[in-house]
């Protein structure tokens, strides 16, 4: 059995891997947080917040085995580690739309809806395949992120078909949103610059085994709707697993980070 201890080779593909998972789950929970008092219903308010507090636990549960391996505190790591040294995909970073939470922001329902659905379908095919790491830490964390996966997948689930199944004008806006998430979904199953190194030690499943999988999961939905599966890009425009990313990730990570940079001695 390999051992994170002495092969340094094999350290560095579960951090590489760990950061991958974490910083994704802390980026799309901030932008999950930023609809707070702004979903459609109240009933939709308090769901939304408690996939993305459940959310956030996660990011924290894969920053803590990265604390274990050395490479420091769960906080530094979310708070204090500039946009390139992130290995969020870039769908995570973007914006819910127009505006600033506290002013005026003009949001956009379909985006959120489509965006979370296709990423956190995407999220329980890679905690699958996790489940059977080689990395046992990472495994036996797979399996607790698992017991809440189901329910986030079948809430967004829901909304999907719903909306897709409504009025002309919202099919409408989700066919634009679909568009403009895969627009930014061709790095969600890359795995940066040690993908082999990953690989070859088993820690995850191959990049391409994994969509074929969230495919047949989309399927499903898009079956019971009559629409054809989206073309996710082959290559694409920027990859945020070898730290390329848009503006949008430094304005997140101001605003994630300001409080905790105000004292970083202090117990939050």
């Amino acid at each position: 059995m390999t051992d994170v201890k002495t092969d340094v080779k094999f350290k560095e593909a579960v951090a590489d891997l760990l950061f991958q998972l974490a910083d994704d789950d802390f980026l799309i929970s901030f932008r999950g947080s930023e609809w707070l008092g702004l979903a459609p219903h109240i009933e939709e308010d308090v769901a939304f917040s408690s996939i993305s507090q459940d959310t956030m636990g996660h990011a924290t549960m894969f920053y803590s085995l990265l604390e274990e391996l050395g490479y420091g505190t769960a906080d530094e790591l979310a708070h204090l580690r500039p946009s390139k040294e992130r290995r969020n995909s870039i769908l995570a970073e973007r914006p819910n739309g127009e505006g600033y939470y506290m002013e005026t922001p003009k949001y956009d329902w379909a985006y959120a809806v489509v965006r979370n659905y296709f990423y956190t379908t995407a999220k329980k095919v890679k905690i699958d395949s996790l489940k059977n790491s080689s990395y046992k830490p990472a495994a036996e964390m797979a399996a607790r992120v698992n017991l809440e996966l189901f329910y986030h997948s079948l809430h967004w689930k829901t909304w999907f078909v719903q909306l897709l199944s409504s009025s002309d004008e919202a099919i409408e806006r989700m066919k634009n949103a679909i568009d403009e998430v895969v627009k930014d979904f061709g790095d969600i199953f890359a795995f940066g610059k040690l993908t082999k190194d990953i690989y070859d030690y088993g820690l995850i499943e191959e990049g391409t085994v994994l969509k074929k999988r969230w495919f047949a999961e989309l399927e499903k939905a898009y079956t019971s709707l009559d629409l054809e599966l989206p073309e996710i890009p082959e290559k694409p425009k920027m990859n945020g697993r070898i730290g390329e990313h848009s503006n949008d990730l430094d304005s997140a990570l101001e605003t994630l980070s300001e409080v905790y940079r105000l004292d970083t001695a202090a117990s939050w």
